[in-house]
């Protein structure tokens, strides 16, 4: 039966209808918000390549905790920007009871101990050659990768962080954060993994902004050839076969036929991650 018996319209016909049937709903609730920040005391700085981002630590950390509750902000990714003298070729502050993020955690959990404390987990941010992970006559290394992922995801866990979320794409990943996790006794804490992650000019700002670009780029051997649909489907099943509770796919805006299509696959919450260029073509406009 079509028109007049069926006449759509009248669902929209009040602020309130439409508000009662709307499908998709978006609000601060549905945000986690990316954070910097330093093992320098009490920072609070712009970043030249990140417009709009600050590199905070200590009060200046704590007040922005509390403006992002009174926002609604449910949750913050945290990333950390290590100084010359924090980097060497294994990532050793990422692990260390001092490092950046664990007192940026602390910091968070008594600011504003009800926000969802998320941890990027890579080794590039804190390696001297920039390198996401260790490397070895010219390649990455999965497997030695892994050894400190997992000993970093057990130390940010120790600091606090509610949820761990690598962003390496080395095989194996959730698996190895997971038992970690688990036989340190934090099996409460969750993964979010960065299933899949492809390479693109777009995270150009964020590795200018966090000093993590390598001089020779290997990305492209472990992050996804953007072409590559159907393989995504397969690195994020394979994620969550692993054990991952949540997963990321980036970037967002050249993604959404890839977000959608694991949606169609897979019951797993699903975070579309806005990246850094994408964030700079919008304020450029």
């Amino acid at each position: 039966m079509a028109f007049p018996a069926h006449r759509p319209r009248r669902l929209r016909a009040t602020a309130t209808m439409r508000n009662l049937v709307r499908e998709t709903q978006l609000s601060p609730h549905d945000f986690i918000l990316p954070l910097f920040v330093t093992s320098q005391a009490d920072a609070d700085r712009p970043i030249a390549a990140l417009p709009g981002c600050r590199l905070l630590s200590g009060a200046p950390l704590a007040e922005f905790a509390r403006t992002i509750r009174d926002h609604g902000v449910p949750a913050v990714l945290l990333f950390a920007i290590a100084g010359p003298g924090e980097k060497d070729l294994v990532a050793s502050a990422a692990s260390r009871a001092d490092g950046p993020i664990q007192e940026a955690l602390a910091v968070l959990k008594d600011a504003a101990p009800e926000r969802v404390l998320i941890t990027d987990l890579c080794l590039c941010e804190y390696k001297s050659d920039g390198h996401c992970g260790v490397l070895a006559d010219g390649r990455i290394d999965n497997d030695a990768t892994l050894e400190r992922i997992g000993a970093i995801a057990v130390a940010f866990a120790r600091a606090g962080a509610d949820v761990i979320a690598p962003s390496g794409m080395m095989d194996g990943m959730v698996q190895v954060i997971r038992a970690a996790l688990d036989a340190a006794g934090f099996t409460h804490t969750a993964t979010m993994p960065y299933s899949a992650k492809f390479a693109s000019a777009l995270y150009g700002p964020f590795k200018a902004g966090t000093d993590s670009n390598p001089e020779v780029g290997l990305h492209a051997t472990h992050q996804m050839d953007v072409a590559n649909g159907r393989e995504a489907m397969r690195e994020i099943a394979l994620d969550i076969e692993e054990g991952a509770d949540m997963i990321i796919i980036k970037p967002a805006l050249t993604c959404l036929d890839v977000i959608h299509a694991a949606r169609g696959r897979f019951d797993v919450p699903i975070a579309a991650y806005h990246v850094s260029g994408e964030s700079a073509m919008i304020r450029a406009a």
